[in-house]
């Protein structure tokens, strides 16, 4: 498996992005790690059930997105999704209720780990089948289109599910309509537990793009600056009516595809290897080795989300379970819809 280069900290005070932009991007990455951390606890407690996929590695990936796009551009991606959710203004206590299962969550403890949604964040899911979003974003971009806003629709899915059909009907949609979509597949590596490598002999999946002729870049997805320059470019491209553009991101999760993967089937040093260029404490290091921000100033904001964290884990505990009739709520949007019954 192609490994992305290792890139430490500049020496160099940073001139390209501003003391704002860093600690924005720190905070956010820092909210997902601590979060996640705190989810597999809660599972490992048996308070969170079913299939649970975290974001651990892949923090700076949500982080870039958080500076790149508009808020008002919609999202929709796989089932690893509590760290994009979160970066796009989610609150901690509505996640870690839904993935409790309970009524203060953000889909009414009725999606779980799988199944955010968040209209008012433009945060469209959270989809468990493998794939699904790829066209279900690009549905979105067409709408955008159609409605003639200059928005655009952030797709994103993983490398197994660059191997599905629909991903090439969709590519071939965008293209031949000019789609405002922007494609991103997080490329960790491992399709649960296969690797790239197995699944086929393009090991380099931007290049799937280019058979479309769109616009298909590789970028290293384990620091901010790369994730944010790669989606701004791509961004003003399709912003400018040029369509689609696809962005491989090379990432890495420290954890096994969901909680009860055991992750054997990679070595204890390529595991390390990537762990030396984590981008929680890559990023620390360099907003301190730069003199971006002080010491005191990261203190304070480790600590604001260690109590944020902790009052989600309350606020989820405290919360009720929806009650069973709460199954036949939101189904339809015709209140008297006649073939339902509780």
């Amino acid at each position: 498996m192609a490994e992305v280069a290792e890139k430490k900290p500049s020496k160099k005070k940073s001139e390209k992005y501003d003391k704002q932009t860093y600690l924005k991007w720190y905070e956010t990455m820092l909210r997902i790690r601590r979060f996640e951390e705190a989810t597999l606890q809660a599972y490992g407690k048996q308070k969170v059930r079913g299939f649970c996929h975290v974001y651990i590695g892949q923090e700076a990936i949500a982080a870039g997105l958080v500076t790149a796009i508009r808020q008002e551009d919609p999202i929709v991606t796989a089932y690893r999704q509590h760290g994009i959710a979160l970066s796009r203004g989610v609150s901690s206590e509505s996640c870690m209720a839904e993935l409790y299962g309970k009524e203060t969550g953000c889909v009414k403890g009725k999606g779980g780990s799988m199944h955010f949604f968040s209209k008012e964040h433009y945060y469209f899911g959270g989809n468990g089948i493998v794939g699904a979003q790829i066209p279900i974003g690009t549905g979105i971009g067409f709408a955008e289109k159609y409605k003639g806003t200059d928005n655009l629709c952030v797709t994103m899915f993983g490398d197994g599910a660059a191997r599905q059909g629909a991903l090439y009907e969709s590519f071939n949609m965008a293209m031949s309509w000019n789609l405002p979509v922007l494609y991103i597949c997080e490329n960790n590596g491992y399709a649960m537990g296969t690797s790239v490598s197995r699944t086929s002999n393009v090991a380099d999946i931007y290049k799937i793009g280019e058979a479309f002729n769109m616009p298909s870049e590789q970028v290293d997805g384990m620091r901010p600056e790369s994730v944010h320059e790669a989606l701004k470019k791509a961004a003003d491209h399709i912003r400018d009516g040029k369509g689609p553009y696809f962005l491989e991101i090379k990432t890495y999760r420290y954890k096994g595809h969901s909680v009860s993967d055991p992750a054997k089937y990679r070595t204890k040093d390529e595991l390390n290897s990537y762990k030396e260029k984590d981008p929680v404490k890559m990023t620390e290091a360099r907003i301190l080795d730069d003199k971006i921000a002080s010491k005191k100033e990261i203190e304070e904001i480790k600590n604001k989300i260690k109590e944020e964290i902790a009052a989600a884990t309350k606020f989820a505990e405290e919360s009720e379970y929806p009650p069973a009739s709460a199954l036949y709520e939101d189904n339809y949007v015709q209140k008297d819809y006649p073939f339902i019954k509780d």
